[in-house]
């Protein structure tokens, strides 16, 4: 608002709102607001395909209600019929994520630390990034055979990718104030490290990290539906094969989960290593 001294001057006065008066009510208002909104909508999603199915706008057979999709998963659940399928994927994107995980975060600390190894490994690395991942399976095949050594090896490898870029980028993108300032102080390469660009860099290598849980679940179920004799991407494409629409959707919702959790799980470690860092949800969120 707007008001006037006695001298005639304008003065814009600003009253604090509700933000300033009650930050802790509006920010439960807030968060209840966003988890309200996160839960309706698939919700509404949901209920309108039910409907669909119910009224017939949609060929249940090729399309099944979700109530026919809840039952079928749970009667597969509860004979044991799902679990290794699911055990099969889980245990893939697990051991290729760790691999690619580690060596992409090692090559980018390295590569963002010294400008001649950048200079002489990112063009190749570059180069092979745009490579469509699938298309290297064949050459694990050729590698390691059958079995589980080409899905973990194809998971570490688009993992790696994701890790690689954002370490490289968060490490060469550390203000130069801040290495001066532990040259300063006459910090050790493991000093260096562990105070300056450890920190400055973690939150950003974490953000990567996190995407790169989401693709490695994506990679992986197109991956076992080419060489794979079981694991969800391979339920998924043999029972579209046999025209089970139900286990194929089963299979689906199945995958949609795992990588969710996936996700959130290394969010949650993300938060747990970076306690300094600014958070993507929660209190100081507009």
């Amino acid at each position: 608002m707007t008001t006037l001294t006695p001298d005639r001057t304008s003065v814009v006065v600003r009253r604090p709102g509700p933000q300033e008066l009650h930050p802790v009510r509006t920010h439960r208002r807030r968060r209840a607001l966003e988890l309200s909104l996160a839960a309706a909508v698939p919700l509404v999603l949901i209920l309108l395909w039910q409907l669909a199915a119910a009224q017939a706008w949609i060929d249940d057979r090729v399309y099944p209600a979700p109530s026919t999709i809840l039952a079928d998963g749970w009667d597969r659940a509860a004979a044991g019929d799902l679990w290794p399928d699911v055990w099969a994927t889980l245990k893939r994107v697990l051991a290729g994520y760790a691999i690619g995980t580690a060596a992409g975060y090692a090559l980018g600390l390295l590569m963002g630390s010294l400008s001649l190894v950048r200079a002489a490994l990112e063009p190749s690395l570059d180069a092979l990034y745009v490579v469509p991942k699938l298309a290297l399976l064949p050459i694990f095949l050729n590698m390691f055979g059958l079995g589980e050594g080409p899905q973990v090896a194809l998971v570490a490898a688009t993992v790696f990718f994701f890790v690689w870029i954002s370490t490289m980028s968060a490490v060469i993108a550390v203000p130069t104030g801040h290495r001066d300032a532990g040259r300063v102080f006459g910090a050790s390469w493991w000093q260096m490290f562990r105070h300056v660009l450890l920190p400055a860099s973690l939150p950003s290598v974490l953000v990567g990290a996190r995407i790169a849980a989401g693709v490695a679940v994506l990679v992986i179920v197109a991956s076992e539906q080419i060489a794979a004799t079981n694991g969800l991407g391979h339920l998924i494409f043999d029972s579209r094969a046999l025209f089970q629409n139900d286990v194929m959707f089963v299979g689906i919702v199945c995958v949609a989960v795992l990588g969710v959790l996936f996700s959130e799980l290394v969010r949650i470690v993300g938060r747990l290593l970076t306690p300094w860092a600014p958070r993507d949800r929660g209190r100081g969120q507009s």
